[in-house]
């Protein structure tokens, strides 16, 4: 199988060549227009990328997570959730790299066969980078009302989030 794959990629390339050699057109062109086209989109969202990235930074550095958690602490006790996973459920939705480094912290503290370890598992790979995402993706398209869109992803990330609970639960 592994030989195959070495040969997908230049057959691929030179099947596309052949089609525009055959239609008659201009393939190194419309590379070239559309890597135009991608730059100018890159330099159009780097200011957003900045200005998420400089937004997680301060959020991070001010404690407010910690703040959170421990205001909701009576809240996750009763409902059985431990306030460990609390910072990895407050970060998911800004930034994946800060709520990797949550995971990866609660997997080397815990074990990755703990039910902590299993569960900031699964909740990274049940939820989403929702804000990023959104901020990102309207950003390149040029769309600035956003209020919609960021209800459903955050109401999609709180599922993902409960679901989490419920299958580590029933399943460890």
């Amino acid at each position: 199988m592994s030989a195959i794959s070495g040969y997908v990629l230049p057959i691929f390339l030179l099947l596309v060549f052949l089609t525009a050699f055959i239609n008659n057109t201009k393939a190194f062109d419309h590379f070239v227009e559309g890597a135009k086209e991608g730059m100018q989109t890159t330099i159009q969202l780097v200011p957003n990328i900045v200005g998420m990235i400089v937004g997680i930074k301060v959020f991070l550095a001010s404690g407010i997570v910690e703040a959170i958690a421990n205001v909701l602490q009576p809240v996750l006790d009763f409902i059985h959730v431990d306030a460990h996973v609390l910072p990895l459920m407050i970060l998911r939705p800004l930034s994946g790299s800060a709520a990797l480094s949550v995971t990866t912290d609660l997997i080397s503290i815990h074990g990755p066969d703990s039910y902590l370890g299993r569960l900031a598992s699964v909740m990274q790979g049940s939820t989403d980078t929702t804000i990023y995402i959104i901020t990102v993706y309207f950003a390149a398209v040029g769309l600035s009302e956003m209020k919609h869109a960021m209800k459903l992803g955050l109401t999609a990330d709180l599922i993902g989030f409960a679901a989490s609970i419920l299958a580590v639960s029933i399943f460890f």
